[in-house]
């Protein structure tokens, strides 16, 4: 049974590796990302909502009293 030949792997696996690596600087490169990004504020908006205007009072069932 003959033997593998595993000399060349070395180059080329690490040629493989080189051209991944260029090929995806190539592909960052080609972006554009803004210099300085600034921060965008938002104003808070406050929503009125029934309950805050006026007093309400929760009623559990437990705290009614006895119906016999």
């Amino acid at each position: 049974m003959p033997q593998l030949d595993t000399s060349t792997w070395f180059i080329t696996i690490l040629s493989m590796i080189l051209a991944l690596f260029f090929m995806f600087q190539l592909k960052i490169s080609n972006h554009s990302y803004p210099s300085n990004p600034s921060l965008k504020y938002t104003k808070l908006i406050e929503h009125k909502t029934p309950w805050e205007e006026k007093w309400t009072k929760i009623y559990l069932p437990l705290s009614l009293p006895l119906h016999l």
